[in-house]
């Protein structure tokens, strides 16, 4: 039996290899595949009386992780050059006002039909809200460079204002003056915790010459990642600081304490961490997104109660993203397909305290949410390439 289970892991993931390799010529993102193949392999095991145990409980650990590896991946390949600053603002302002307008509009959506408190609305809207940087940063990766790196910052600074946001509404009982001084002081903590750890990180990496060396790093980033999450501090913060830091060297050489990290060995080391951090990117991608379609129930996906909610928010979504591309000057196509929901609107949801829980928002929804957003992406980016291509 463990025979079986081993050898199934190792044809899904070679298998979701050949999507992510072969994605370029189809125009389909390899997370769509993912999604279906392992709603299949679901329907295969129900066919063949297949009993397994109940796979949620795990979800959210390989979620959290992927999270972590697919900012980090993302931030390692941006570029921090004066060129960037006008992209990195456009990113800024399309990832902040469509989370806080989306939010908003639909927490009193949920607050108007559903009976509760518009507190308890706008805790359930945020998750909806959140663009996923997994899901967005591998998709987007066949496309231009620059707007590769809009997506790149777009997406990975949504998922961070998504979570700082979220925090703010659920831990908070009562929004007055002081809740904001809290948030204040999280956020200078946050800041002095990423620079401090990114410097010590640095030199561990060029320090290091056991054999085994980026292993110790990558489980030291997620260590202080969950650390700073049990004190309800931005973790995504840190991990996108440490990733610019690392990947930018070159830029940051005039600052007088890199010389002190001897940036040409770092350099050679860091390269190397890149290529790491993307095969370790690669399987827990994979295994997060060949899992949820695993768990999907087919009652969930058709069910008729959610779908004109889920059609609503979809349409939302997209009709205010078209609005602040066209304001920040950006091409609508094909940047206005790639807003999927996945990873972080799965774990925020998760996250939700029980007693702020509502009932319009399920599991049914969401998941329908986040698959009407992935194939409105799927079909958008093909279409984008057909017209390219003509």
């Amino acid at each position: 039996m463990s025979s079986s289970i081993i050898i199934t892991i190792c044809i899904l993931l070679l298998l979701a290899y050949f999507f992510d390799i072969t994605s370029s010529k189809t125009k389909i993102p390899s997370i769509v595949l993912l999604l279906i193949l392992g709603w299949f392999v679901k329907q295969g095991t129900t066919l063949l009386h297949i009993v397994i145990p109940d796979l949620n409980p795990i979800l959210p650990v390989i979620g959290t992780i992927g999270l972590i590896l697919i900012v980090l991946e993302g931030s390692l390949e941006l570029e921090l050059k004066k060129s960037n600053l006008s992209l990195v603002k456009k990113s800024s302002i399309v990832a902040f006002f469509p989370i806080f307008l989306l939010s908003f509009g639909l927490g009193y959506a949920f607050y108007y039909f559903g009976n509760i408190s518009f507190k308890e609305g706008l805790a359930n809207a945020i998750p909806l809200a959140v663009i996923s940087s997994a899901v967005a940063i591998s998709s987007a990766k066949n496309l231009i460079s620059s707007q590769k790196e809009f997506i790149t910052y777009e997406s990975s600074l949504s998922d961070i204002f998504g979570v700082l946001f979220f925090n703010f509404i659920t831990l908070h009982t009562i929004i007055d003056l002081g809740s904001f001084g809290v948030f204040f002081l999280e956020m200078i903590f946050i800041v002095i915790i990423s620079f401090l750890a990114t410097l010590g990180l640095a030199y561990l990496l060029s320090k290091i010459t056991h054999k085994v060396k980026f292993a110790p790093i990558i489980l030291l980033v997620i260590l202080i990642y969950f650390i700073s999450k049990e004190y309800h501090l931005p973790a995504l913060f840190f991990i996108m600081f440490f990733g610019l830091f690392l990947g930018n060297l070159d830029e940051l050489k005039q600052l007088p304490f890199i010389e002190k990290l001897h940036p040409e060995v770092l350099n050679k080391e860091v390269m190397k961490f890149k290529e790491l951090v993307g095969e370790f990117t690669f399987l827990i991608r994979a295994l997060f997104f060949l899992l949820f379609g695993f768990v999907i129930k087919t009652s969930e996906l058709l069910n008729h109660k959610t779908i004109i909610w889920a059609i609503f928010i979809t349409v939302s979504i997209f009709i205010i993203r078209a609005i602040f591309l066209k304001l920040v000057k950006l091409p609508i196509v094909p940047l206005l397909f790639i807003a999927p929901r996945g990873l972080i609107t799965i774990l925020l949801f998760l996250s939700i305290p029980a007693n702020q829980t509502i009932e319009l928002l399920n599991n049914s929804l969401l998941i329908q949410v986040i698959i009407l957003t992935a194939f409105f992406m799927m079909f958008g980016l093909m279409f984008s390439k057909k017209r390219d291509a003509k």
